[in-house]
C-alpha cells in the first residue's frame, strides 16, 4: 500500500477534528478519544493514533467510529465530556494525556480505558503494576517524570557558566510539585539553584515572560504540560524574542522554532496507544495488556535559533543530536 493510500484511509492529518464521529452505523464499535486540550495542537497525535488503530484493522468510518471530545485547556470540562462518551456507549475510551487519564479513571466507568500518560501510571494510581494493570485499564508511559534531569544535564553542557536557572511549569498539571521536586535534587548535584515560574494561562504566560524582560535568567527549561504543548508557537516565540536559551519537553517545540528539546516521541507513544485500543477492540483484556513504556527517546536542536541567539552550540551536543534541524 502506498502512503497516499494509507493516508487516505486514515483521513489524513486534518487540521481540526469534529467533536464527534460521523453517526454510528449500526453495529459499528466506536472509540472515544478524551483530550484535555485542541485538535488543532494534536492533529499529528490523533493521525498516529489512527494509525495504531489502522495497524490492527480499523479504519475510521469503514468498521470503527472515532468519537472525539477535546476539553481545551479547561481540565474541568474532562468528567462533562467523559460522561457523554459513556452515555454513547463507546466501545473503548482513549485517554491520550495525563488530565484526562486521570479523569477517566475517576470515572470508575467499566469500559475499557487505554491511556498515555507521562507520569508514572502506578504512582498515579492508573494501574496497579506495569505488568500487570489489573481492572479495565492499561496503556502507555511516556516517561515524561524522569527526563527533567537530562534536560537540566543538556543544558548546563550547553552553557556551563549558567548562574540564574528557571523552570516554567503549569501548576494545574497533575504532576507538576513532584517533577518540580525532581528537578530541585536534579541541580543541587551541579551545585545549582532552580527559580520556579508558573503559568497555567495564557495571560500568566505573557506576564511570566514580562518578568523576564526585567530579570533575565541564563536558561530556561520546561515541565510537562498539555497546556504548554498547545501553546507552544506562542512560548518558543516569546522565548526567542527575549533572548532566553530555553529546552523543551517535545521535538514539537523545536520544530515551531525553540532552541532545543529531549523527551520522548509522542507520535510513537500515541501510535502505541493506538495498537492498544485495536486490539481491545478485537476482545483482548486491558488487564492482559502491560502497560507500554515508550523506549524512543528524541534530542533535536534548531541550529538557526542558535544562531539567532548568538549561542555556538558545542561539538559534542551536535554530535548526539538526534536531528539538527538548519
Amino acid at each position: 500500500m502506498t502512503r497516499r493510500e494509507l493516508m487516505a484511509l486514515l483521513g489524513g492529518a486534518a487540521v481540526a477534528w469534529p467533536l464527534g464521529a460521523r453517526a454510528q452505523q449500526a453495529g459499528m464499535p466506536a472509540i472515544g478519544v478524551l483530550n484535555s486540550t485542541s485538535p488543532v495542537a494534536r492533529a499529528h497525535l490523533v493521525t498516529a493514533f489512527r494509525q495504531g488503530v489502522f495497524e490492527t484493522g480499523y479504519v475510521q468510518d469503514q468498521n470503527v467510529a472515532m468519537e472525539y471530545r477535546w476539553a481545551q485547556d479547561q481540565y474541568d470540562r474532562l468528567p462533562d465530556l467523559l460522561a457523554d462518551l459513556i452515555r454513547r456507549k463507546v466501545a473503548v475510551i482513549a485517554a491520550t494525556d495525563p488530565p484526562s487519564a486521570l479523569a477517566a479513571k475517576a470515572a470508575n466507568t467499566n469500559i475499557p480505558i487505554v491511556f498515555a500518560t507521562g507520569g508514572d501510571p502506578v504512582k498515579d494510581g492508573l494501574v496497579a503494576s506495569l505488568n500487570r494493570p489489573g481492572g479495565n485499564i492499561t496503556g502507555v508511559s511516556f516517561m515524561t517524570m524522569e527526563l527533567g534531569a537530562k534536560r537540566l544535564g543538556l543544558m548546563h553542557e550547553l552553557l556551563p557558566r549558567a548562574v540564574r536557572l528557571a523552570v516554567l511549569v503549569d501548576t494545574n498539571f497533575p504532576i507538576t510539585e513532584l517533577f518540580v521536586s525532581n528537578m530541585r535534587a536534579a541541580a543541587s548535584t551541579i551545585g545549582k539553584q532552580i527559580d520556579v515560574l508558573n503559568a497555567s494561562t495564557v495571560r500568566e504566560i505573557d506576564s511570566v515572560f514580562a518578568s523576564l524582560a526585567q530579570k533575565p535568567v541564563d536558561a530556561l527549561m520546561f515541565g510537562p504540560s498539555a497546556f504548554f504543548n498547545n501553546h507552544r508557537v506562542k512560548l518558543v516565540t516569546l522565548a526567542t524574542h527575549h533572548r532566553v536559551p530555553a529546552i523543551y519537553t517535545l521535538r514539537e517545540f523545536v520544530t515551531a522554532g525553540g532552541l532545543m528539546s529531549y523527551g520522548t516521541s509522542l507520535t510513537d507513544a500515541h501510535r502505541q496507544a493506538g495498537v492498544y485500543a485495536g486490539r481491545i477492540l478485537k476482545v483482548e483484556k486491558p488487564a492482559d495488556l502491560p502497560v507500554v513504556q515508550s523506549t524512543k527517546f528524541e534530542f533535536v536542536i534548531n541550529l538557526n535559533t542558535a544562531k539567532a541567539l548568538g549561542l555556538s552550540l558545542p561539538p559534542g551536543l551536535l554530535a548526539i543530536a538526534d536531528e539538527v534541524i538548519e
